[in-house]
Order: structure tokens, then sequence, then C-alpha cells
């Protein structure tokens, strides 16, 4: 009996030794997201990295109203085995917001500025995550700098009309040419507040899991008027990516990048239909719908880490 009580109060020492082993590197990892700037054009742009630099690399590019506070939860379980980037792009987060006069808003202008913040930032090839307004930055960037990227993720986020809501695109689609001021002045007047909580609510499976924080941050960003402006052009422009749709459905099909889909299926303006087209043009990407909405990482995190280590790291 002396014997067994023994055994077992040398495994309990030993147990609470390894927890106290693993306080400071449990504590190590939660302080290892660093939070800087990099200038470009004079404009500041604020960003968040972790991990090594010399793994394989994963830039996180975010949606509107949202910023690359979305990915604080996704970005420390990635950091143990990538070197990962999260901007805040031109007038959204921690970045500058500079007026009209120095930077028009438009989607082209930010892929030229964010092209600029890779070549200062980011050594070798990466691997491009895609969320929402992430996705037409990003799929510019990759058709027309292919030896630039090693993968791509995408997370709600269209190549095609199929992976919009028809009722959600309708209003888009009786505008032709280049965006006008009314356009403009349209976004601008709309609730974009009331619009961001109806995408981090709908179609969730338990609103629990949302973090209200998120939404929190993302108020705080609309309630800057130079902010909403630079967002609301942002959005006025959605509709000038359609006529490029095929131009990145070529550059997928003729290079064929590794390529991982991690979709919420029930985001009330992407339609998962949407990705059978990414199918199409990479018939080895992998996929993976998750029973959520806009926002998947508030419910499913966890899982699209796993998702991306199995696909990417090496």
């Amino acid at each position: 009996m002396e014997q067994k009580l023994g055994r077992l109060w040398r495994r309990i020492a030993l147990a609470l030794s390894a927890s106290i082993i693993a306080l400071p590197c449990a504590f190590a990892h939660a302080q290892s997201v660093s939070y800087r700037h990099a200038t470009v054009d004079g404009i500041k742009i604020f960003y968040r990295e972790a991990g090594d630099p010399g793994l394989p690399g994963v830039v996180l590019l975010h949606g509107i109203p949202s910023s690359s506070q979305m990915f604080r939860g996704l970005i420390p379980l990635l950091a143990g085995h990538f070197h990962v980037i999260a901007p805040d792009f031109v007038g959204m987060g921690n970045s500058d917001a500079p007026p009209a006069s120095t930077f028009v808003a438009t989607q082209e202008n930010l892929t030229t500025v964010m092209e600029r913040f890779l070549r200062e930032t980011v050594r070798g090839p990466v691997i491009l995550y895609m969320q929402d307004l992430g996705g037409p930055i990003g799929m510019r960037i990759a058709s027309k700098h292919p030896d630039w990227i090693s993968g791509l993720i995408f997370q709600n986020t269209p190549i095609s009309m199929a992976g919009w809501n028809p009722e959600r695109v309708k209003p888009l689609l009786g505008h032709t040419g280049p965006v006008t001021e009314e356009e403009r002045s349209v976004q601008e007047r709309r609730d974009l507040r009331a619009a961001d909580v109806y995408l981090y609510r709908t179609g969730t499976r338990d609103l629990n899991a949302v973090d209200p924080d998120a939404m929190a941050i993302d108020a705080a960003a609309l309630s800057d008027p130079d902010k909403k402006r630079i967002m609301a052009d942002y959005l006025a422009d959605a509709r000038l990516s359609f006529d490029l749709y095929p131009r990145w459905q070529a550059y997928l099909r003729k290079y064929q990048p590794r390529t991982l889909v991690v979709w919420g299926e029930r985001d009330p303006i992407f339609d998962a239909a949407g990705v059978k087209d990414i199918q199409a043009a990479v018939p080895a990407a992998s996929v993976h719908l998750y029973d959520t909405g806009h926002f998947a990482l508030q419910e499913d995190a966890g899982d699209i880490a796993r998702q991306i280590i199995d696909a990417f790291a090496r």
C-alpha cells in the first residue's frame, strides 16, 4: 500500500513539474505576435507578425469592414509552422486613412500598395489567405505575380458570379463603366455597423461563439469618417472585379497553385456554389465546407488551422 502511495505521489510530483515547466513556454507562445508598421508611399501600414521568418510564409488578407484583428485566434495556431504576416489594408484597422487627395480608394490602388508592402516585408513565395475583400486584392496580385505565390487559401471570397448570393449581387449588375460618385455615395450612406453585426451573426451555429470584441473593433474603425469613406469606396468598386474573374480562373488553370478552400457555407453574401468554379480551375484543390457564416474563423479557427498546416506546412 505504501509503495502504491509512493508511486502515486511521484506521478503527481512529475505532473506538477511538467506543468510548471510548460507555463513559461505557454506564456512565451502567447507573447509571440509582434505588432509592426511599414511605410508604403507615405502610408503607414500596420501588420501583425508571428513565427520564424525561415518558415514558409503565409499572408492573411482580411475583408470589409474588418482588419487583421479577424485573424487574432488563427495566428497563434499557425505561428509554429509558418512565418505569418497579417496586414491592415489602407484605411482599415490600425493602418493610415489618408485623405482622398493623396490616396484614391479603389481596389486597384489598394492592390498597388499591398504589392509594395509584400516586396518590403516578405521573403520568397508566400501562401495567400484571402477572405472577402482579401480575395480581389490577393487574386490581382497572384495573377500578376505568379512567381510570388506558393499557395492560395480561399475563405468566402469568389472568383466567379456563382460565388455571389443572387439577391445580394443584383444591385451591382445594373451598372457598367467606371464607378460613379453616386455609387460611392450610396455605399457611404449605408449603415455599415449594422451590416457588420449581421454578417457576424447570420449563419453561425452558436451566437455565443461570436467574439463581441471583434464587432467592437470593427465598430471603432467605422466611427472614423475617413475610414468609413475609404471602406465605402472599396465596396463601390466590388463590381469591377467581375470582368477580372475569367483572368483569375485562367491563372488558376495555368499555374495550378496548391489550393485550399475553407468556406462558411451559410454566408448570406458569398454562395458556396462558387466553390465548384475554384475546383474546376484547380481539380486538386482541398475543399472544406463549414456549417457557419461569413466569418468562419469565429467558430472553426481550430479546424481551419489544421487544414492549413496539413496542406502547406513543410
